[in-house]
């Protein structure tokens, strides 16, 4: 029982670290832009990660529940060894200022740890092709979505007559953008609060207070309340990176890009893909500031290969991270042999 109870906190904590991790991906451009100050921007996000319950049937926890790992290699210490792997790579990544993927590091150490305990059998290597497929497909559909946005918006500047009247538009624009953030928080919410309930789901599952792996109610309103309160605690360090300098992105790019991430998010969270939203909005960042400013000089394409570098190591890392913790709990005596 005692277990049990630790690991749902665990699972709590790394819901918030996931929020405070991830809070750059919902307030970086509005801040960037300086639509809101941080204060607003932070609130704003907070609020939209917590209402995606309203919005998004629970897909995404099942394919983390059940479709990753072969549920009957779940036991209550290969959580533990999961969720104590991600958060390490969080924490570290938070430090470098690296926006990686907090839903990534989660699969990572669920592999990792099962693969530490019963070996390469239980991995259930059809459930990974679309979440591995959208590490490159996520940020290039981002993309494409931020640079079509933008170059629409482009349109109605270019056929509006006279500077006063672009001049207004820009200011609807900045008030758009309000909007626009509220829906990539919505989409954020709902893909990354999900993968904590599946992960606490299977916890109940694997301790036998229930049979299946429907995340009850009081499973789902903690989720976003804990994001949704991670997301208030801000990681201003990666802000820096995804607001500033990856592109210096104006009112009309910004939403631009939080509307391309918003729709990648929830089309990816109506077919249970689980995707990293840090990817989805980097994307679209890099889309829609390099039409607007005509140029692809215009994003700091230098940057790049460092965040895609912790991309590429996430799961690996993460795995790694879960295994020699799970190792740890054995040696100790604590997990089976």
């Amino acid at each position: 029982m005692e277990l049990l109870v630790l690991l749902i906190v665990t699972a709590l904590v790394f819901d918030f670290i996931n929020g405070w991790h991830d809070s750059a991906n919902s307030i970086a451009t509005i801040v960037g832009t300086k639509t809101l100050s941080p204060l607003q921007a932070v609130a704003l996000a907070a609020f939209g990660n917590f209402i995606a319950i309203l919005f998004f049937e629970l897909h995404v926890a099942k394919t983390i529940g059940t479709g990753l790992v072969s549920p009957a290699s779940v036991d209550l210490w290969v959580i533990f060894a999961a969720l104590s792997g991600a958060i390490i790579w969080d924490v570290i990544t938070w430090y470098c200022a690296i926006p990686s993927s907090s839903s990534h590091a989660l699969m990572g150490g669920l592999a990792g740890a099962v693969l530490a305990k019963a070996g390469p059998a239980a991995i259930l290597f059809e459930g990974w092709v679309r979440p591995v497929a959208f590490i490159v497909l996520a940020p290039l559909i981002g993309l494409a979505l931020g640079m079509v946005v933008m170059v629409g918006i482009l349109w109605v500047i270019h056929f509006l007559d006279g500077r006063v009247v672009q001049t207004a538009f820009q200011g609807v624009c900045r008030k758009l953008q309000i909007l626009s953030s509220l829906a990539y928080s919505i989409g954020h919410g709902g893909n990354d609060a999900q993968k904590t309930m599946g992960i606490i789901t299977a916890t109940l599952v694997a301790a036998g207070w229930q049979t299946h792996h429907d995340p009850p109610l009081w499973v789902v309103l903690s989720c976003h309340a804990m994001i949704a309160l991670g997301t208030a605690a801000g990681g201003w360090r990666i802000v820096r990176t995804m607001g500033t300098k990856l592109c210096d992105l104006k009112v009309p790019a910004g939403m631009s890009a939080e509307l391309g991430g918003a729709a990648t998010l929830y089309g990816a969270s109506m077919f249970g893909i689980p995707v990293s939203t840090t990817h989805t909005i980097t994307g679209a960042i890099l889309g829609s500031g390099s039409v607007w400013y005509r140029r692809l000089s215009a994003v700091s394409w230098g940057i790049v290969p460092r965040i895609v570098g912790a991309w590429i190591l996430t799961i690996p890392a993460s795995a790694a991270a879960a295994a020699v913790v799970y190792g740890v709990t054995r040696s100790l005596g604590l997990a089976p042999g």
